[in-house]
């Protein structure tokens, strides 16, 4: 087996258990949404922050979720770990901190300031 072939397969088992994990997660914030009394009319509503903060949660893991699933086609397709604006190889070391990363860190830092400055102008 090449060492290629041995780094696809351990991407695609790492990015299912890392799928895996975030899917469990989100399954425990929605029970625990679900268990957090009725928002109530009162402007003394305890729960309102730990609502919102567990929606704020639910809607970051929703995101990551839809990211590994992307990384999990681009690994069937043979091209995870190559940056899909460049074309370039991923760091291995940025897949390791973020297995669903699409984009080089160059590619990254370009499309945040892209949107950073689209959100001021």
């Amino acid at each position: 087996m090449s060492a290629v072939t041995t780094h696809a397969e351990s991407d695609a088992t790492r990015l299912q258990q890392e799928r895996q994990e975030t899917v469990e997660k989100l399954e425990r914030l929605n029970s625990e949404l679900r268990s957090l009394a009725e928002p109530s009319a009162d402007e003394g509503d305890t729960d309102a922050y730990e609502r919102e903060k567990m929606l704020a949660l639910v809607h970051s893991l929703r995101r990551k979720l839809e990211s590994l699933d992307h990384a999990l086609e681009m690994a069937q397709k043979g091209t995870y770990g190559i940056c899909e604006s460049c074309g370039d190889r991923i760091d291995r070391a940025r897949l390791e901190i973020l297995p669903q990363a699409t984009l080089c860190l160059d590619c990254q830092r370009a499309f945040e300031r892209r949107n950073k400055r689209g959100r001021w102008s």
